[in-house]
């Protein structure tokens, strides 16, 4: 199959921002050490950049929809570039969190004009797929990047972490410049007509199914050490192997999600995939304790965690037609709430002495509540596909 060139920019700048934004979990306790502050405290960084996240792509799309998609997203990855570059020489905890909050600004936003680039430049029938391709930047960086980063970031020193992603957001920024093609905007385009799509209730409906559903699977993920070492009795100097099966599971199920979604539609792909997600939490709940039946649910549950990316945007630009890029960046903030809500509820099991496992359990709830939400969307974007037809045929017969 050959691969559309113009793509790869957009994907070179995912595995950038995949790179950043999770490799640092790894480093934590280094970066801890050096800056002399307690790991827990270096967990707000995270934090930190999650915020900026969900601050900046509304901002940010905000205020550049009325610009060229490629000169949107080459200052967006200017931005990324320099704050990563500064945080590989940050001096101090406070002036590093003010940076990866700066850091964290363009990536939502990158997404978001992402997104709608991909599905213009997609032949018909084809968007969900290119979609997918442009997270195939964000999963290899889970697959490889990840490991190799925090191993170099272990080996010598955890700012080389954010040197190589500043590399990376160079490589993105000659290849957006090179070839990503120039496409049209609209000029007349205002910050508040951008915000209308929250109006309509199919939009809420596909937040909440990214926010809550999705947040399922962060259950399992913010926990996935534990749970492989205490409960699986995998030893922990090969959990590196664990990341990259997950990673490997990210990668396939990503492009099965886009090559699902054009071909079944992507209303019955989410609703296929939520239960999948759901059925391989419980799965985890009840069989971790066995060690290949874990690895083979590690595998799936990874996979996944990204099938569902392509699908769930496509729905979203259905439920904001007008509205596509400020409703992407929308998605990109959704994801990170799944994130955030998804480690909190996740832990709360733990902190009443249950064992690791359990967090799955909360996930299947969260799972079973976005299934019903996207069984609810389904119908709701039926009925209104079934009243648009029937207005259609109104219309020829008054025609006639």
């Amino acid at each position: 199959m050959k691969i559309d060139k113009r793509i790869i920019p957009l994907a070179i700048g995912g595995l950038g921002i995949g790179t950043t934004e999770f490799t640092i979990m790894g480093l934590l306790p280094d970066m801890a050490r050096s800056l002399e502050i307690s790991i827990p405290e270096a967990g707000h960084l995270i934090s930190a950049y999650a915020f900026g996240v969900v601050v900046g792509a509304p901002m940010l799309i905000g205020y550049s929809v009325k610009f060229p998609p490629k000169k949107v997203l080459i200052a967006l990855m200017v931005i990324f570039t320099i704050f990563n570059a500064l945080s590989a020489v940050a001096p101090d905890y406070t002036t590093m969190m003010i940076i990866r909050f700066l850091s964290g600004l363009p990536h939502g936003a990158f997404f978001g004009v992402g997104t709608v680039v991909a599905t213009r430049m997609a032949a018909k029938g084809k968007e969900a797929f290119y979609i997918s391709l442009m997270f195939t930047g964000l999963t290899i960086a889970n697959l490889a990047m990840v490991p190799l980063v925090t191993y170099i970031g272990h080996t010598f020193h955890w700012r080389w972490y954010f040197a190589i992603v500043s590399v990376i957001g160079l490589l993105a920024l000659l290849f957006l410049k090179l070839w990503l093609p120039v496409l049209e905007t609209n000029q007349d385009t205002r910050f508040m007509e951008e915000m209308k799509f929250l109006k309509g209730k199919q939009a809420w409906l596909v937040l909440m199914i990214t926010a809550i559903g999705f947040g399922g699977l962060f259950t399992w993920f913010s926990y996935i050490t534990p749970l492989m070492t205490i409960v699986s009795g995998i030893k922990e100097s090969q959990m590196a192997y664990v990341m990259i099966l997950a990673g490997a599971g990210m990668v396939v199920g990503n492009l099965v999600g886009g090559y699902l979604s054009d071909r079944l539609n992507p209303e019955k792909t989410c609703v296929l995939l939520m239960t999948l997600m759901m059925v391989s939490l419980g799965g985890v709940f009840f069989f971790s304790e066995y060690k290949i039946i874990s690895l083979v649910l590690t595998f799936i549950c990874g996979a996944l965690s990204m099938s569902v990316a392509a699908p769930i945007n496509i729905m979203m630009m259905k439920a904001a037609p007008k509205s596509e890029m400020m409703a992407a960046a929308f998605m990109q903030a959704a994801f990170n709430c799944a994130n955030a809500m998804g480690a909190f509820l996740g832990g709360i099991p733990l902190e009443h002495g249950y064992s690791y496992n359990y967090p799955s359990l909360v996930g299947v709830g969260m799972t079973l509540i976005g299934l019903v939400i996207a069984f609810r969307y389904k119908q709701l974007y039926a009925s209104q596909k079934l009243h648009k037809n029937e207005m259609a045929a109104e219309c020829v017969s008054c025609d006639q």
